[in-house]
C-alpha cells in the first residue's frame, strides 16, 4: 500500500508546478541607448529563455539575476550604479518582462598615470600615442575606449622595435560611492631593436635575380626597426606581380646585438597570363578583349603584355614591354605601341602612338609618371558614307611630344573610400618644326573628394578643368582633345554629346569634334541600407567649349553594390538641357579613385 500513496503524494506536487509554468515572449529594456541596450540584452539569460516554457522557480531565479547582469553590462559604458525595475506583465502563455533603467551618475577618470620607462620614453612617436590615450581626466570611464587606447600603444611599441616590452602596471580602480576611477598604466619599453639582414627565399625556384629584390630594401642595415619599412617592402613586391605568396617573416628571437633578422618567402606566380572578356557600347557596339601577359621575361624582372580590344566600330591593339627602374623611385620604364582604329557615322579615324615613360613613387601619396609620345593620326568627319572615298578628304598630322603626370592619392580605402582625396594632372606639349605640325600645350586637372557621413552614407565631388593653347585647332588630332558627357563626366547626357558637334544627315544626329577648353564638376550623396547595397542620387555639371561654354546639367539616382570584385555602379540620369536622348542608362565596375 506504501508504493500508490507515494505516487499520489508525488502526483500532488507535480500538478501545483505545471499549473504554475510561464512562457516568456519578449523581453523590454527602457531608459538606455541602442548601444547599451543590446549590451544589456545579450547579457540576459532571459534572453535565452525565450519561448520556452519554464516553471515559476525558474523564473524567480532569472528575474532575480537580471538585475547583477544587466549591472554588469553598464559598467563598460562607465555606469556602475544603475538604478533597476523589473515588472512582468502578460499571461502564463505570452509573458512579456520589462527593465526599467537608470544609468545614474556615470564613474569619470580622477586620476591617471599613463606612461612609457627606458628607451622608449624618448620616442617622440611613442608621446604622441601617450598624449592621445583616452578616456582623460574628467571624462567618463568607458573600458572599451580604455582598452583600445591600450592595446594601441602595446602595438605601437612592437611595431618600432621594442619587442622586449612588458607592463610595469595594469590597474583602475573604481571607487563607486565617489564614482571615480583612478588609472595606473605603464611599460617598459626595454631596448630599440635595428634592421637586420634581409633574406628573400624563392620557393620552390628563384625566377628574379635577388640582387633586383634587394634594390626594394630603401633602408640600411642597423637603423631601427620599424614595421611600416617592412609593410612599403611588401607593397613593392605585390606590385612586381612576380609572386604568387608573400611572406615577410621579421624574427626578433634570433636577433644578435639587437638586429632583426628577416625573411622573405616568395612563391613564383604563374609566368603567363591570359584574360578574355566581353565589352559592348553604345558607340563601339558588341566586342571583346584578350590580353596576354609574360610576367617575367626573364631574371631582371622584364614584362611583357599584348591586348586587343576589338569592337564593331572601334578596334585597338596594344604592345607593351616593361623593365624594372628601382633605383630612384620605385616604377618601371615602360615602351608601348598602340594602334587604334574607328570608324563609326560619324569619323574614320586611325592612329599609331608609340610611348617611351618612366613611372615612380614619390612618396605613399603622390606617382609620377614622365614620357615622350610619337604620334601619327589621320582623321576625316562624314556628312555620308560617300566620305570615306579619296585618300585627299583625311587630315594628317604627326606631333612629337614630351608629357608629365602627377597622381595623389590620400584615401583611408583605394577601393570603397570614405575619406579621400585624389587628383590627377597632366601636362603636355608639342612645338612646330620639332616633329610636330602646330604648337600646342595642354594642362588638365581632374579632382574626387569624398566625406563620410555617419556609418552608412558618403558625399562625393568631383571636378575637371582642361585647356588647350594652340593657334592651330583644326590641326590638332582628335586623340588630343578635349569632350564632355558620359559616365563619370556629365551623366545624363551621351558618351561625347556635350561640346562643339557637327551635323549628321542619315538621321539627324549630331556628332563631338573636340574642344579646346572642358569644366565639369559633380556632386554625389550615396547611403547605403545594408552593408553591401545602397543608392545614390546625384548632379552633373560642365561642357567642353572652344570660345564660349554652354553649361549643361544632368541629374539622376543610382543603385550601388559593393561587389567582391569592386564597387558596381547602375545610373539612370535626364540631362536638363536639350539631351539627345530623354534618360541615359550606366553601368560602372571599378574602384572609384
Amino acid at each position: 500500500m506504501m508504493l500508490p500513496r507515494l505516487a499520489l503524494v508525488f502526483a500532488c506536487a507535480f500538478v501545483p508546478s505545471l499549473a504554475q509554468a510561464e512562457k516568456i515572449s519578449r523581453v523590454e529594456i527602457r531608459g538606455l541607448d541602442e548601444a547599451m541596450t543590446e549590451n544589456v540584452r545579450v547579457n540576459l539569460s532571459l534572453e535565452d529563455s525565450l519561448d520556452k516554457t519554464v516553471t515559476q522557480r525558474r523564473l524567480d531565479y532569472l528575474l532575480d539575476v537580471a538585475k547583477d547582469e544587466a549591472r554588469e553590462a553598464l559598467e563598460p559604458f562607465g555606469y556602475y550604479s544603475p538604478t533597476i525595475q523589473i515588472s512582468s506583465s502578460g499571461n502564463a502563455d505570452a509573458l512579456v518582462v520589462t527593465l526599467d533603467i537608470a544609468q545614474g551618475d556615470p564613474v569619470r577618470v580622477r586620476k591617471e598615470d599613463v606612461r612609457i620607462t627606458n628607451e622608449g620614453s624618448d620616442d617622440r612617436y611613442l608621446r604622441e600615442e601617450l598624449d592621445a590615450f583616452t578616456p582623460k581626466p574628467g571624462a567618463i570611464f568607458s573600458q572599451p575606449e580604455y582598452e583600445a587606447s591600450k592595446a594601441q600603444i602595446t602595438r605601437r611599441l612592437a611595431e618600432r622595435g621594442y619587442f622586449d616590452a612588458d607592463f610595469i602596471a595594469r590597474r583602475v580602480e573604481v571607487t563607486r560611492a565617489q564614482n571615480a576611477a583612478d588609472i595606473d598604466l605603464g611599460w617598459d619599453s626595454g631596448l630599440r631593436y635595428d634592421m637586420g639582414k634581409v633574406s628573400f627565399v624563392q620557393d620552390p625556384k628563384e625566377i628574379i635575380d635577388p640582387a633586383l629584390l634587394e634594390e626594394l630594401i630603401y633602408w640600411k642595415e642597423g637603423e631601427y626597426y620599424h614595421q611600416g619599412r617592412l609593410d612599403r617592402l611588401r607593397k613593392s613586391l605585390v606590385s612586381l606581380d612576380y609572386f604568387a605568396g608573400i611572406d615577410i617573416d621579421p624574427q626578433p628571437d634570433k636577433a644578435e646585438d639587437y638586429l632583426v633578422p628577416v625573411t622573405v618567402t616568395l612563391t613564383p606566380a604563374k609566368r603567363n597570363a591570359y584574360s578574355v572578356g566581353v565589352s559592348y557600347g553604345t558607340d563601339s557596339g558588341a566586342g571583346f578583349v584578350a590580353a596576354a601577359e609574360r610576367r617575367y621575361v626573364n631574371k631582371r624582372g622584364h614584362k611583357a603584355l599584348a591586348q586587343l580590344d576589338y569592337a564593331q566600330k572601334r578596334k585597338t591593339l596594344t604592345l607593351q614591354y616593361r623593365v624594372p627602374a628601382f633605383k630612384w623611385l620605385d616604377g618601371w620604364y615602360t615602351g608601348s605601341l598602340q594602334f587604334a582604329d574607328e570608324q563609326n557615322d560619324y569619323i574614320d579615324t586611325r592612329r599609331i602612338e608609340f610611348v617611351a615613360s618612366r613611372s615612380g613613387e614619390v612618396n605613399r601619396f603622390l606617382t609620377a609618371t614622365a614620357s615622350a609620345h610619337v604620334l601619327r593620326e589621320r582623321w576625316v568627319y562624314a556628312i555620308d558614307q560617300s566620305a570615306y572615298g579619296p585618300q585627299s578628304l583625311y587630315t594628317y598630322a604627326t606631333y612629337v611630344f614630351p608629357s608629365l603626370q602627377a597622381q595623389y592619392i590620400d584615401a583611408d580605402d583605394r577601393l570603397y573610400p570614405r575619406n579621400a582625396l585624389g587628383a590627377t594632372l597632366t601636362a603636355r606639349g608639342g612645338v612646330e618644326d620639332a616633329g610636330s605640325d602646330a604648337s600646342f600645350a595642354q594642362l588638365h586637372l581632374e579632382t574626387r573628394w569624398f566625406k563620410g557621413l555617419g556609418e552608412r552614407s558618403r558625399l562625393m565631388l568631383r571636378g575637371e578643368l582642361g585647356h588647350t593653347w594652340t593657334g592651330a585647332l583644326v590641326q590638332i588630332p582628335p586623340s588630343l582633345r578635349f569632350y564632355a558627357g558620359g559616365d563619370r563626366s556629365i551623366r545624363g547626357y551621351a558618351w561625347r554629346e556635350v561640346g562643339p558637334r557637327i551635323d549628321g544627315t542619315t538621321r539627324g544626329e549630331r556628332y563631338a569634334i573636340g574642344a579646346n577648353n572642358v569644366a565639369t564638376a559633380s556632386i554625389e550623396f550615396e547611403r547605403y541600407f545594408t552593408p553591401t547595397w545602397g543608392v545614390a542620387v546625384f548632379v552633373d555639371s560642365g561642357t567642353a567649349f572652344d570660345d564660349t561654354p554652354d553649361w549643361r546639367t544632368g541629374v539622376g539616382i543610382g543603385a550601388r553594390w559593393k561587389s567582391p570584385v569592386g564597387p558596381v555602379r547602375i545610373d539612370i540620369a535626364r540631362g536638363l538641357n536639350q539631351p539627345d536622348s530623354p534618360f541615359q542608362l550606366y553601368i560602372g565596375l571599378g574602384a572609384d579613385l
